[in-house]
């Protein structure tokens, strides 16, 4: 597990700061001062991403100031919508906070939804708050994983970070902020989940053989954009899946649908990241004991949609995680800061956290950074 976080996240990191790559090409994501890791486990793989959607959820990048019912009412009263019906055609079911009641609204109620600023989760089809309260009482969530005290594979990860590459990142994220945007709802953003899988599929061609066996998808969801699942096979196939995540799609969110939303930072640093450290492992003839899984998701920006769905469908299937850790907006320092690896601290697993900020100072020498979500 040291091996795939560090050639994923620590060492392309280092590669950006030290060389100056500054991929903040778009202005609608707050600019963070640090980059985030957001490690997250469970023996269960919704409990895994249900804490990665909360984290959101909980208002994370909330920057608007009334409540959201306040704001809903308000456009309701605007325009002389009524409150819809529970269900129906076109009906969508978001919640905006941990334990609350979804609320429907209408489709074009959650257009200027997106406009706003305002984090929430559509659980029209994926309602993962749900499913893992169900969970909880048929006794099917086990979150006791354990991790190492500190990094025990130097060798190998330093190994897999001399062969880092600069130009790859530049030009990986070069294609992604071609596309006008990557919303999740766009045949752009289906473009650029389809290129994306077959480049994955060309770099795992060129792999010499002697690595786990190697396999690229793209998985369909409601909506136009898919997401893309990248898989080396380990060695022991009872053993726990290792998932390393970023979110492909873009926003505008003055003009979600069609406004020009290169999204370098949000989330194109994440994705660059997991695409090179996926070119470097199979080139290496990574053979991991636990078989590792790379996600690319489609529709983060509409409300987590493209994880919810994995999610879901791998807790139905029962397979379990060791652990997973998201990358968003990962390659941005704001000028005038000291750079820090940046962790979320809250909706997180203390363990693998303690366990991943044991690696930076054995990797990097700059330090680490807190931040939560709220």
């Amino acid at each position: 597990m040291e091996l795939v976080l560090y050639s994923i996240c620590d060492a392309l990191f280092s590669t950006y700061i030290s060389k100056g790559i500054n991929p903040r090409q778009e202005s609608n994501s707050p600019a963070p001062l640090a980059m985030h890791f957001r490690p997250y486990f469970t023996f269960v793989i919704f409990g895994t991403f249900y804490l990665s959607a909360l984290s959101v959820v909980s208002a994370c990048r909330n920057h608007v100031r009334e409540p959201p019912g306040f704001w809903l009412a308000s456009l309701r009263n605007s325009t002389g919508t009524v409150t819809p019906l529970v269900s129906g055609p076109g009906l969508r079911k978001v919640r905006f906070e941990k334990g609350a009641a979804p609320i429907p609204i209408t489709q074009a109620e959650k257009d200027e939804l997106e406009r706003t600023g305002y984090r929430y989760f559509d659980v029209t089809e994926d309602d993962l708050e749900a499913v893992f309260e169900e969970r909880i009482a048929k006794g099917e969530v086990n979150l006791l994983a354990t991790f190492p005290s500190g990094p025990t594979h130097q060798t190998q990860v330093k190994a897999i970070i001399a062969k880092l590459s600069q130009s790859n990142l530049q030009s990986d994220l070069a294609v992604l902020t071609a596309y006008n945007t990557r919303y999740y709802r766009s045949t752009t953003g289906a473009s650029a989940s389809n290129d994306l899988a077959a480049k994955l599929k060309t770099i795992a061609a060129a792999a010499p053989g002697t690595g786990g066996a190697i396999s690229v998808k793209t998985v369909t969801h409601s909506f136009t954009m898919p997401s893309v699942v990248a898989r080396i096979e380990g060695t022991s196939a009872t053993s726990p899946i290792v998932i390393v995540g970023a979110h492909l799609d873009s926003i505008n969110q003055s003009s979600p649908s069609s406004g020009r939303a290169p999204g370098a930072d949000d989330d194109g640093t994440g994705c660059v990241n997991l695409i090179e450290a996926f070119r470097q492992l199979t080139a290496a003839g990574f053979k991991p004991t636990n078989s590792v899984e790379f996600h690319w998701y489609a529709g983060e920006e509409g409300g987590l949609l493209g994880s919810s769905a994995i999610a879901k469908s791998y807790a139905s299937a029962g397979k379990t995680v060791r652990g997973m850790l998201q990358l968003d907006m990962t390659g941005y320092v704001k000028s005038g800061t000291t750079p820090v690896v940046g962790f979320i601290t809250d909706y997180v697993d203390s363990s693998l956290t303690a366990f991943v900020k044991t690696l930076v100072p054995a990797y990097l020498t700059i330090g680490v950074g807190e931040s939560k979500c709220g």
